[in-house]
């Protein structure tokens, strides 16, 4: 039996009152995906509704999200997304959070699929994100009591991108004030430089460029 890693994707699909659609991002998925399939990993997919996610991103020119999306076998299973009550966190090696602007607004108050990430932590298992996927993060709380993201180094993406993007007023919070107000260290570089950032069995990466390095530094952190 191959070793599983759980996906969350988004089932959130407009960004506030824009109108303008967004989802997962495609290259977040697809480059982890790549990475941890390569490394004998067996990848599953959740989402808070279930079913299937809307997709931001769907960029096929980029060589890695074209093999993602024509895998049959891994589109089946996407396109079919686990509920959160469908999953058992003892199956899971890791969680990863995949961004997208989506996840800015069902992931933060998303507290069953918060919960499994807690149990997979807890089971001395990690727990990673990329860009928004962080958003995620931010209500996890350990057996203890304490937010996953107090007291450790953290990254996500930044106040500047989201600047750049021209979203500060239509996210719900700005992830990089977030993290920082529940005590996260928060680490960045410049925008859309890839930054990794790992802290024990806590992986986060700052924007899409970012999400291979992510898989890369999960798949590292599997094989210690």
């Amino acid at each position: 039996m191959k070793q599983k890693i759980l996906f969350v994707v988004t089932s959130h699909d407009t960004k506030g009152s824009t109108g303008e659609k967004t989802g997962y991002y495609l290259g977040e998925v697809s480059h982890p995906w790549d990475v941890l399939t390569e490394a004998g990993y067996e990848i599953d997919f959740v989402s808070p509704e279930g079913g299937t996610p809307p997709v931001d991103g769907l960029d096929l020119n980029d060589s890695i999200n074209k093999k993602f999306w024509e895998d049959a076998y891994y589109q089946n299973k996407i396109s079919h997304s686990m509920k959160p009550s469908e999953v058992n966190s003892g199956d899971y090696k890791a969680i990863f959070y995949a961004g997208g602007h989506g996840a800015m607004w069902d992931l933060p108050n998303d507290t069953a699929i918060a919960g499994i990430a807690a149990a997979i932590y807890e089971n001395n298992g990690i727990v990673a994100a990329v860009c928004h996927g962080p958003a995620g993060l931010i209500n996890i709380r350990l057996n203890n009591g304490a937010l996953l993201v107090s007291g450790k180094k953290v990254n996500g993406f930044s106040n500047e991108e989201e600047e750049i993007v021209k979203l500060t007023t239509v996210v719900p919070f700005l992830l990089e004030n977030k993290l920082k107000e529940l005590g996260g260290i928060y680490e960045k570089s410049q925008p859309w430089q890839s930054h990794v950032t790992v802290d024990g069995r806590l992986i986060t990466g700052q924007n899409p460029q970012s999400a291979k390095n992510v898989g890369e530094a999960i798949r590292d952190a599997l094989r210690k």
